[in-house]
């Protein structure tokens, strides 16, 4: 059988994957700190029809005769740039202005993320918790879950993630810090869905009750109360990058029917 149609099968699959992904980052275009995928491609190994020779006796050297038998998927990767800031003028919408994650808390699990959009619950009757939309607790400096006093006046959350409050006309002296992991490697990092992300053995370990850091220390991004981090999906890149992604799919499917039909005539040679 012809290598170009195993060659042209392998294009068409890698340009399916990468469509998938171009589809994924256009459905989240308005997703609250999400970052986009990129697909890279790298070519399979090339079959040997010749080997290189020096040159020897008076004769130049020759090159090698190799022919490349299809490419493969090199890389799903998540491009962690910062996404525009969107005002909301709401207190617990909060944004990072630079590097890093808030984490939240669910049980024994924490998980990281950018996107700010924060509640407080009904707590315990004392307190309320600060929690993301699906009720997870985001943690502190000290791998605690932020709390705010039920009965308290007013409160306010500072570009160093201090929660302060006031309380029976008193300001809070020692306000919690809203903490913030930084990773070795944010593009080791694995999406799990809602937003969260989870650490990998490549992105660098943290552990929340030792590693957090302040807002805009140790080059963590600070906090930009009253904002939400948009999406760093741009349509015009996703929507040129399909126009590509759909011609490469089509120029594979023409190599098939271009072997199909050379295979075709081999066959009518005996009538």
């Amino acid at each position: 059988m012809l290598r170009s149609m195993y060659s042209g099968i392998s294009g068409m699959k890698n340009f399916q994957a990468k469509l998938d992904v171009i589809g994924n980052n256009i459905a989240n275009v308005n997703t609250y700190g999400f970052k986009k995928g990129r697909t890279t491609f790298q070519d399979l190994v090339s079959q040997q029809i010749a080997g290189a020779s020096a040159p020897a006796n008076g004769k130049g050297g020759i090159n090698p005769k190799q022919v490349g038998l299809g490419s493969q998927l090199a890389s799903i990767d998540t491009i962690h740039t910062q996404g525009s800031l969107q005002t909301t003028a709401r207190p617990l919408d909060l944004a990072i202005s630079g590097d890093g994650y808030f984490v939240v808390q669910d049980g024994p699990n924490n998980y990281f993320t950018r996107a700010g959009n924060f509640y407080l619950d009904s707590g315990d009757g004392t307190n309320a918790t600060l929690v993301n939309a699906n009720g997870l607790k985001v943690l502190d400096t000290e791998g605690q879950p932020i709390t705010i006093p039920v009965d308290a006046e007013s409160f306010s959350i500072g570009n160093d993630g201090s929660v302060t409050y006031i309380r029976n006309g008193n300001l809070n002296t020692n306000p919690q810090q809203i903490g913030i992991a930084k990773f070795a490697n944010n593009g080791g990092l694995a999406k799990a869905g809602s937003n969260l992300y989870q650490q990998t053995t490549n992105s660098g370990n943290v552990d929340p009750l030792n590693d957090l850091v302040a807002p805009k220390e140790d080059g963590a991004g600070g906090v930009v109360a009253g904002a939400l981090e948009m999406s760093n999906v741009d349509l015009s890149e996703e929507f040129t990058e399909m126009i590509v992604a759909q011609r490469g799919f089509q120029a594979n499917t023409r190599i098939i029917t271009t072997s199909d039909e050379i295979l075709q005539e081999l066959v009518n040679l005996k009538r």
